[in-house]
């Protein structure tokens, strides 16, 4: 059982998300090590997944580089809303023939065979296609008190997507296209079996987080690791925990970085404030007057420590980044201040404008 501080688990975690000095290099190298990139289309200051990707590769990063990787390189495939590496695919299509897992979907899509089949038809001979160029021949309609009630054809691409008969073959701005899996995929990919997969996704998912519960409780994409990994307990945190031994040795030297509110180091909030003491919410959904840090507002790291959050806005027409607030969670040194400057300016050249205005 390994003893850790909470600066040691910090550290550990930090690393493992690429946020230490020096830099990476490569889109390719970061992609791999993180696992996934989240797509969110809120673009306050830039789209969630090329903050991201910025926080680590700073402003020699171009989103055009994530979009070759995508669509012309195939070095990364989308599914369910998460970018990843295409050496990860066939994690994801393991057991992708048993799905969907819910009874009524299941007969959805059973009874519903002959649109199934019209979709598939349609995309061999034109694809790649956006879904408002697919049939909707439907003989059940999608029943939904939510945003997808009657639009079947929406429905159907996903259910088809997460069974392995349709692929994302990129995106118009933010509509997606649609394509079958043979043009879009590598050929001879290796699918292992649901239990061999499950294994490498938790030592994956351990790999990039450092440090991480064995169980734990998300929304979409896991947060938990089962067995991978070694035992650890954290001085002052309840419970127990698994640690990637291979980070357990390794120094940090630490950096200044801005961080999306979909940033991996940031999204498990309980961890965050179990390893960080660190308290922050994406406050986009709630009215103005409630907000305490902003609309968008960017979690600060410096070193091993989240110090802040800078509340800020992209204003593209004047070409500047408005600062609004930057809010200190503890006193901001010299050394911190000199680290969140340079990388307000770095981002005010990714983004290509001119200025930044308070």
């Amino acid at each position: 059982m390994h003893q850790l501080t909470k600066e040691q688990a910090r550290r550990i975690a930090v690393r493992a998300q690429l946020l230490d000095a020096p830099r990476p290099t490569g889109l390719l190298e970061v992609v791999e090590r993180l696992t996934l990139l989240q797509i969110d289309p809120t673009a306050a200051i830039a789209p969630s997944a090329d903050l991201v990707l910025w926080s680590r590769l700073g402003s020699a990063y171009r989103p055009d580089d994530l979009k070759r990787a995508l669509e012309a390189e195939r070095t990364l495939f989308e599914l369910d809303a998460l970018i990843r590496p295409t050496g990860d695919l066939g994690l994801y299509l393991a057991g992708a023939d048993e799905r969907p897992s819910y009874e009524r979907t299941r007969a959805w899509l059973r009874d519903n065979d002959r649109f199934r089949r019209d979709i598939l038809k349609k995309l061999r001979s034109s694809g790649p296609l956006s879904s408002r160029e697919l049939p909707d021949t439907a003989a059940v309609p999608w029943a939904s008190s939510g945003w997808s009630h009657n639009r079947n054809i929406t429905q159907m691409l996903e259910i088809l997507m997460n069974r392995g008969e349709v692929a994302i073959s990129g995106r118009v701005g933010r509509e997606r296209l649609w394509d079958l899996p043979e043009r879009v995929y590598p050929a001879g990919v290796f699918v292992p079996s649901v239990d061999d997969a499950e294994r490498a996704k938790h030592e994956r998912r351990l790999g990039s987080l450092g440090i991480a519960r064995a169980k734990a409780r998300a929304m979409a994409e896991p947060i938990h690791v089962g067995e991978a990994g070694e035992p650890a307990v954290v001085e002052g945190v309840k419970g127990e925990w698994r640690v990637d031994p291979a980070r357990l040795d390794e120094e940090l030297e630490g950096r200044t970085a801005l961080l999306s509110p979909f940033d991996r180091l940031i999204h498990d909030r309980t961890r965050t404030e179990e390893l960080f003491d660190f308290e922050y919410t994406l406050e986009m959904y709630k009215p103005a007057a409630k907000r305490r840090w902003g609309y968008f507002a960017l979690p600060i790291l410096h070193g091993d420590r989240l110090v802040g959050k800078l509340d800020a806005t992209a204003d593209r027409k004047a070409s500047v980044l408005r600062v609004h607030a930057i809010h200190e969670d503890v006193k901001f040194t010299q050394t911190i201040a000199k680290g969140v400057q340079a990388e307000l300016e770095d981002l005010v050249r990714w983004l290509g404008l001119e200025n930044i205005a308070a």
